[in-house]
């Protein structure tokens, strides 16, 4: 028999016409009960009106068969569309030290991507014991001086994974974003025992992961916390204003924070502008230089269309 009232509801996982919603209100539930839900047609569920992460509101709830209806989309937070996750509040960027080897090119796309969504974003170094600790050491180092601090794990170490678990644990949603072949999924079954995803070896030929995670599925870690599941996924073009392009990179952003004196002007993209104060001696500069040229080019074709 179907409830009258309607819940509010948190959606793990989608597929097809379907998701699966689990109620906020954890007191009257079942444990772990998720239910089946379709949408109502006035949501335009095929153009991706519901994501995972997405908070709604649902009815004609049947707690006995565990199905209901999604009635309504709560406003979000943020939305990231690839993969489709809403209502983020922290995104590691995971990448391994080796096998398949560190790109640091890679990495600073990742990290620009989600600086892009205004998200609390960290570093996770899987592998590390692939590496001596004074690598370890050195890639903490490089990475804090572009902002950014670091989380290693050493899959032989247990206390690595613990930490990030009792950190994880603090968070209100968190997404482990990288590509395929980093450990992501063996770092999902090792915080969460029981899970079991499957996992595939890097390929030797290519040195690429391949890629187990089908499905992007929210994963509870506690009444209040979750982790998100993801399949590994290649970075979309960014698409910003050629002036924001600077707030995308924290060691400009501090510079500028720490100075008084300013560019002579205002739309300076420090570059080669008479009057910049920018110290250009930091070493994501140059992918910054990319980005502006990549930005450009987008623009040009984007006329020329």
């Amino acid at each position: 028999m179907n409830d009258s009232k309607e819940y509010l509801g948190l959606v793990t996982k989608k597929f097809n016409e379907f998701c699966y919603v689990s109620l906020i209100d954890k007191n009257i539930l079942k444990e772990n009960q998720n239910f089946l839900c379709t949408v109502r047609k006035s949501l335009n569920f095929k153009n991706n009106s519901i994501f995972v992460g997405d908070r709604v509101n649902i009815e004609k709830v049947d707690f006995l068969n565990s199905t209901a209806v999604i009635k309504k989309l709560i406003n979000r937070e943020n939305i990231l569309s690839r993969p489709a996750v809403a209502n983020l509040s922290d995104i590691y960027i995971t990448c391994s030290v080796d096998e398949p080897k560190l790109s640091l090119s890679q990495i600073s796309k990742y990290l620009i991507s989600a600086e892009k969504l205004g998200i609390r974003v960290k570093l996770l170094l899987t592998k590390c014991d692939l590496i001596s600790l004074s690598r370890k050491i050195y890639l903490i180092d490089k990475f804090k001086k572009w902002g950014y601090s670091s989380l290693t794990l050493n899959i032989n170490n247990n206390t690595d994974f613990d930490n990030l678990l009792k950190e994880l644990k603090t968070k209100k949603c968190s997404i482990f974003i990288g590509p395929s072949g980093v450990g992501k999924t063996t770092l999902i079954n090792r915080i969460v025992p029981g899970l079991n995803n499957s996992t595939a070896h890097v390929s030797r030929k290519i040195k690429r992961g391949v890629n187990t995670t089908r499905n992007v599925e929210l994963i509870p870690l506690s009444n209040k916390s979750y982790i998100v599941d993801t399949p590994g996924f290649n970075i979309q073009n960014i698409d910003v204003n050629l002036g924001y392009i600077q707030q995308l990179f924290p060691e400009i952003k501090l510079q500028f924070n720490q100075q008084e004196k300013r560019c002579k002007f205002r739309n300076c993209l420090h570059l080669q502008e008479p009057g910049c104060v920018l110290n250009k001696d930091f070493e994501r500069y140059i992918f910054y230089k990319e980005l502006i040229e990549l930005i450009k080019n987008q623009n040009h074709q984007n006329q020329a269309d």
